[in-house]
């Protein structure tokens, strides 16, 4: 367990860019709106090799019921932290809101670091800045990466300063040996190693239009109020990730800002929040798409649902607010209708009825998750593909060539897992139609048990076993 180290202080000082810089990724939205961050964000952070837990707060605004909420989150962060990153505005000097919160994390009683930022060029006014209480301050430059080391220093006390060890083996080594295991296929091989997933830290990323529940669901999943909430849509602008664990097994669980039609998105600030949930949706593993009981699978979910499986994410539809319907019979039928018709790339689409402000089916939703996952690392041995081709083709051959002869498929083999990816070989792959390929994972899904999840089938070109006598031939 890394140290946490919170970073605090009023809006727009650049709490979000520095957690960005320290994390290595934009995984924070940076505006120059003030108030963007709204919930409190946890990243792994690496400074000079050494890594820790950075906590990117909301800013510090005067009264109402949206800052008390937007607080208590921020509070919540500096119990649980080694240390706390006050961030000012060099180049605004102290305001009021400055001395409220020096006064504020006076009372925590965590180890306070100023940092003063937006600190290029030269002839800062820095005198005023000693008036908050806290010492020389560090003059840093969250966009341009200023000041860091010294940074680096004051922080010292409180994080793990061994560096961390790095792979020895570079990409293009890893790259190589993949391609070299890949080319000794042994067609009879019924060995299957699959991996221990049980060990794993599960992304799982929670998606949907505004105002559906997904705060709600995230804050009854993890017993907590860890997320605003309220009947305003839009509480929530960027991803927020939580690491979680669920009846022993480990997950990072992420609630995303809601996504609506791109036609009526014209707000700068929103294109950055649909930009950030489809980022957050891309990079998980497993995805909830949440949907209103009232509004089953309409243009914009399907939208969202074909993205995410386009992406290889394997994907779970939930609809909420069940404890409202009268009719939950026909609430059924309609999702199972709207599915089969729209979304008919994956077999097997897993479907949870659920209730995030009662917790009614959040038990058959986690299981979902944890068996869709599984699915998705599935591997299949090389031995049981071949078979399966083999009976697949003998059913329904593939189309004829141009010599009237069906395309020959030689072998399959599974390229990869997340998603299960196969490579099927053959002396004309390019002549294969789509409409026979659609025939194979469809019999992928059902005869070998890879139903729920994205499929995909690479064609690779069989290499010709009489080529290099040929040429020999010749050469003699």
């Amino acid at each position: 367990m890394t140290a946490m180290i919170s970073l605090v202080g009023r809006t727009n000082v650049g709490k979000s860019t520095l957690f960005n810089r320290l994390t290595g990724r934009k995984k924070a939205l940076v505006h120059d709106r003030p108030g963007v961050t709204r919930d409190r964000r946890e990243g792994q952070a690496v400074l000079f090799g050494c890594p820790f837990t950075v906590v990117d707060t909301a800013g510090l605004e005067n009264g109402g019921e949206l800052a008390d909420s937007m607080w208590k989150q921020t509070l919540k962060a500096l119990q649980a932290s080694e240390a706390v990153v006050f961030m000012v505005d060099v180049r605004a000097g102290v305001t009021p809101l400055d001395k409220k919160t020096a006064q504020t994390l006076r009372k925590v009683g965590k180890p306070v670091i100023l940092a003063a930022n937006k600190a290029e060029g030269k002839n800062l006014p820095v005198q005023d800045l000693y008036s908050l209480g806290f010492g020389e301050p560090i003059l840093i430059s969250a966009e341009h990466g200023l000041g860091m080391s010294d940074l680096f220093d004051a922080l010292s006390p409180y994080i793990q300063t061994e560096p961390v060890q790095e792979d020895e083996e570079t990409p293009k080594e890893k790259r190589v040996r993949r391609k070299k295991k890949d080319q000794e296929v042994d067609l009879f091989d019924e060995t299957v190693k699959q991996e221990n997933i049980y060990d794993r830290v599960i992304d799982l990323a929670i998606v949907g239009r505004p105002n559906v529940g997904k705060s709600t669901l995230v804050n009854r999943l993890i017993g907590q109020d860890r997320m605003l909430t309220g009947p305003m849509a839009g509480l929530t602008r960027d991803s927020i990730s939580i690491d979680w664990t669920y009846k022993g097994r480990q997950l990072r669980l992420t609630d995303t800002a809601g996504l609506r039609k791109r036609a009526k998105v014209e707000d700068d600030l929103e294109k950055l929040s649909a930009a950030d949930t489809k980022r957050a949706a891309f990079l998980a593993q497993v995805v909830i798409l949440l949907l209103d009981a009232d509004a089953i699978l309409d243009k914009q979910d399907l939208t969202i649902a074909r993205q995410v499986l386009e992406e290889g994410r394997a994907l779970i539809v939930a609809v909420n607010k069940m404890d409202t319907v009268k009719d939950k019979k026909q609430t059924f039928n309609l999702l199972n209708e709207r599915i089969s018709t729209s979304l008919t790339q994956v077999k097997g689409l897993k479907t949870v009825f659920v209730s995030a402000r009662t917790g009614e089916g959040l038990d058959k939703l986690m299981q979902a998750v944890f068996d869709v996952y599984a699915v998705w690392n599935l591997r299949i041995s090389t031995g049981k593909l071949n078979r399966w081709l083999m009976k697949m083709t003998e059913q329904t051959p593939p189309p004829l060539s141009a010599t009237k002869r069906p395309i020959p498929l030689k072998y399959i083999t599974q390229a990869k897992t997340r998603p299960p990816t196969f490579a099927l070989f053959s002396s004309n792959p390019e002549k294969l139609p789509e409409s026979y390929l659609r025939y194979l994972i469809r019999g992928l899904a059902k005869d070998l048990g890879i139903e729920g999840v994205p499929i995909r089938i690479l064609m690779r070109k069989a290499k010709n076993p009489y080529e290099n006598k040929s040429k020999s031939k010749r050469n003699k």
